[in-house]
């Protein structure tokens, strides 16, 4: 895949805690609640917007497109993790 970042397979691996490829909802949550954000509308705002497919997962491809998208959050969440 074109622009992937070793930074980008590492955020998103760490995401994907059960290492099936894909981010759901209860993993994308323990993620936001790590860097702060415990509310649950807020954790469907996030798997809505990066979720395009609306499988209620985020692929790796899906994934790569937000970080595209926004580059200095991502760069930020990788300080992180």
């Amino acid at each position: 895949m074109e622009g992937v970042t070793p930074e980008m397979e590492r955020i998103f691996e760490r995401f994907d805690t059960n290492g099936d490829g894909k981010v759901s909802l209860a993993e994308l949550s323990e993620v936001l609640r790590t860097l702060g954000s415990t509310n649950a509308d807020d954790v469907s705002h996030v798997m809505a917007e990066i979720d395009t497919d609306g499988d209620d997962n985020i692929d790796f491809k899906e994934f790569i497109a937000f970080c595209h998208a926004n580059p200095g959050l991502v760069m930020d969440i990788a300080k992180l993790f």
